[in-house]
């Protein structure tokens, strides 16, 4: 399977940006943001970004050879863009509320996520600074499925690192 490299998220997140839109790194290359090194391999990436700029972020990844990459769950708010080389960016689409709550899912049925004051700005990856959630919502991510190894060593580090307490369902 193909490898998503630090140096590969540097340039699209940078690409990306430079049109002014903001994004949010999460899932495995967000866990090593937070912890402020690379852990592990990874072989997509996985951000949020807002709805009004998903139509700029997919023309300019067309134009870097991004095309839709389908799935059984698809949907307007979640979706993978790959490119010819294996890399795969998996969007998860959100609208914030007033309260500053990240909206996420269908029309009239969405769900809060991320929840108001767990976007950070303060994650690293090779020593650029990136977007991404907070520690504790990291966390919680990790939260309602059966946790492979790698969830439980992301966990773990995590809650040794910011001082939190390993949920239940990750005690050993």
């Amino acid at each position: 399977m193909p490898e998503m490299k630090a140096a590969d998220v540097i340039e699209y997140v940078a690409t990306i940006e430079k049109l002014g839109i903001h994004m949010w790194i999460i899932g495995g290359w967000g866990v090593d943001a937070l912890l402020k090194k690379q852990t592990r391999t990874h072989d997509d990436l996985d951000i949020i970004i807002q709805q009004k700029d998903v139509g700029k972020a997919n023309e300019l990844l067309s134009e870097l050879g991004f095309q839709n990459v389908p799935r059984p769950d698809t949907s307007a708010w979640n979706f993978v863009l790959g490119d010819n080389l294996g890399h795969e960016i998996d969007f998860h689409v959100i609208v914030f509320d007033d309260k500053g709550n990240g909206l996420y899912g269908p029309l009239g049925r969405e769900e809060i996520y991320p929840p108001a004051g767990s976007l950070w700005e303060a994650g690293y990856i090779d020593g650029h600074r990136v977007g991404c959630i907070s520690p504790e919502q990291m966390v919680k991510d990790h939260i309602g499925y059966k946790p492979r190894e790698k969830d439980y060593n992301d966990v773990f580090a995590l809650c040794e690192a910011y001082s939190i307490v390993v949920p239940e369902e990750y005690r050993r």
